[in-house]
Order: structure tokens, then C-alpha cells, then sequence
């Protein structure tokens, strides 16, 4: 076989795309031309205040990458950038995007975490000590959990549950979609107090605040709220270490009444730790991010919970664009 620089040129000038996308997520085209329906460049850099020599050159970019649609000079969205990139669509990944934005100047510093084995920047920045970057942060997990609760929650079979613990839960999206399917459900959602100051605004806002109550704590330290139906750990695990993975089980089993469940949505990869791809990939931002940051795969976790008391371990992996596996185990009723 003769070698081929195709794909390796490919990887490299990957990140053209994604700042293309940013770029236009931040001057607002997608909006604007939900607006407009069908535009020429100078009608949408008068919408958002753009130069009109680099509007073109943005938006036939978009084109090229099949964000939008072009026609002669006209520009348009196309069916996907309207549901999933626009304010106020069902699907709106905006503010998840968002926040690939927010850490896209990390990614450079690769080396120096490989190096150091550390994070490049301070965890803290997102969980509370920049006001700015845990707004992102909280906001972007909520959009994307909006997107993937109409897939996941239909998996989640909580009938006769009274009491649901969400550890880690940042915006709390879970716990109100879930009590919003059973309506005696109560929910407490657990993280650090610079987190919740935000859930509790969207939790508001969404009129759940009878049902989805806040508990500000480190749930590393804090001891969990006992006498629990169910207990979720939602998209947070890839952050801690497997020894906190355990404590943290440990904890669960110990809050959850016999015969209770423990759910968990993660990236996972199989036991090679490099399939699927992007869970690979995935790693290293949580890595570059967080000190104790990585995927796990889900063998480990199935030896976890089971170290932990659970039994009756399942798993789903769902298909892209989703990107997440589903498992949950029980707590034996003797």
C-alpha cells in the first residue's frame, strides 16, 4: 500500500472547523438567519454587525462545511443548524459549544500535561472560582443535557421511587426532566455551592423547585443524604480517580434503601481504553481540565460497582452523535 498524507493533514488542520463553527456561533449567524429565513452576506452582516468582506468569507466557510446552505448569494440554514445551533430550538447545543470554545486554548498545551502529569488549568475555574467560566460551564451541561434527556430518559425506569439523589448533578437537567415524567418523584441535587447557585436559577425557571431541591457541598468530604430510591451519577465520574470512583459507590450504597439502583451516564471506552474514539480523545480534555480527569471503560466499572455491594450490572453504549453509555446496578434487598 502506498502511504497517504490524507488523513494525517486532515487531523492536522481539524480545528479550521471547529473555530469556524465557534466564530459563527459567537457573531450570532445561526440566529440571524432563523430570522432573516434567506439572506445575501450584506443583509447578514447589518443583522450582527459584521464586516461585510469578512461575512462572506465566514458564511461561505459555513457553507463549505455544510452548516449552512448557499444558493447563488443567498444563505440559509440547513435543517440540522436550525434545530441544534439556534437560541431557543429544542435542540439548541449552543452554549454546550460554547464551552469546547472555552477550553479550545488548552488543547495546545498537550505536552506540558503529558509532561506533569497536572491539569494546565486549575479545575477550580469552572466549578465555581470564575463567575464567568461556571456560568459557561453549568449552562453548557444544561443545553446538552436538554438534547440527550429525550434519548436517555426513556431508558430510565424509576417507577415507585419516592427519592432520587443526583451527585454531581451541576444544573440539575436529569433530576427535573426525570420529575417531571414521575410526578412523585423528589430529587436533591448535590455539588459544590458555586454550581448550584446556578442550578437553582434554572431549576426555578423551569418551575421544579418544589420537587428539585439543592444541597451545596463536596460530595468527596459531605456525607450523602440517606434513604434514597435511586442515587444518578450523571457525566461526572470521568473526573475523579478510581479510588474516589469506589468511595463514591461506597457512599451510594450506603445512601440507597435495599433493593434501590444506582444509575450512571458516562463516556466509556471498551477494555482497550481506545474505542469508541472520541471517548479516547475525551480523556485528554478531562485530563488537560481536572487533575484526576480520564475515561474509564466499562469493565472497570462493572468491578466497582460490584466491589461496592451492587449486583445485577447492565450497560448500554447508545450510537453517535450521543456519545454516552447508560449503566445501572442494584442494592440487594437482603
Amino acid at each position: 500500500m502506498n502511504p497517504n498524507a490524507s488523513r494525517i493533514i486532515d487531523i492536522a488542520n481539524a480545528f479550521y472547523n471547529s473555530c469556524v463553527l465557534f466564530a459563527a456561533i459567537d457573531l450570532g449567524i445561526f440566529d440571524a438567519l432563523a430570522i432573516l429565513k434567506k439572506a445575501n452576506a450584506v443583509t447578514v452582516s447589518k443583522q450582527c454587525s459584521l464586516n461585510p468582506r469578512g461575512a462572506i468569507l465566514l458564511l461561505d466557510a459555513c457553507a463549505a462545511l455544510d452548516l449552512i446552505i448557499k444558493e447563488d448569494d443567498m444563505y440559509t440554514n440547513t435543517p440540522d443548524s436550525a434545530f441544534f445551533l439556534v437560541p431557543g430550538s429544542p435542540g439548541n447545543l449552543s452554549q454546550a459549544i460554547v464551552y469546547n470554545r472555552d477550553v479550545y486554548p488548552v488543547w495546545g498545551q498537550i505536552a506540558e500535561m503529558v509532561k506533569t502529569g497536572k491539569p494546565v488549568e486549575r479545575p477550580s475555574i469552572h466549578l465555581g472560582n470564575d463567575k464567568d467560566r461556571t456560568r459557561n460551564f453549568v449552562l453548557a451541561m444544561h443545553g446538552r443535557a436538554m438534547w440527550m434527556g429525550q434519548i436517555i430518559i426513556p431508558f430510565i425506569n424509576l417507577e415507585g421511587c419516592k427519592q432520587l439523589l443526583d451527585v454531581g448533578g451541576g444544573p440539575g437537567t436529569y433530576s427535573v426532566l426525570l420529575a417531571k415524567k414521575y410526578p412523585e418523584l423528589e430529587c436533591t441535587v448535590f455539588d459544590l455551592p458555586g454550581v448550584v447557585s446556578i442550578a437553582k436559577q434554572l431549576i426555578e425557571s423551569q418551575g421544579m423547585s418544589e420537587r428539585v431541591s439543592i444541597c451545596a457541598g463536596n460530595y468527596h468530604t459531605a456525607d450523602f443524604p440517606w434513604e434514597n430510591d435511586t442515587v444518578l451519577f450523571f457525566g461526572m465520574l470521568h473526573q475523579e480517580s478510581p479510588d474516589d470512583i469506589s468511595t463514591l459507590f461506597r457512599k451510594a450504597y450506603a445512601a440507597l434503601k435495599p433493593g434501590g439502583k444506582v444509575w450512571i451516564m458516562d463516556m466509556m471506552t471498551n477494555k482497550s481504553h481506545i474505542k469508541p474514539v472520541f471517548s479516547a480523545l475525551f480523556a485528554v480534555n478531562m485530563a488537560l481540565t481536572t487533575e484526576n480527569g480520564w475515561v474509564f471503560s466499562d469493565a472497570e466499572l462493572k468491578g466497582w460497582l460490584e466491589s461496592a455491594g451492587f449486583r445485577n450490572f447492565q450497560v448500554k453504549q447508545f450510537p453517535k452523535p450521543m456519545m454516552h453509555w447508560l449503566a445501572w446496578a442494584e442494592k440487594p434487598v437482603v
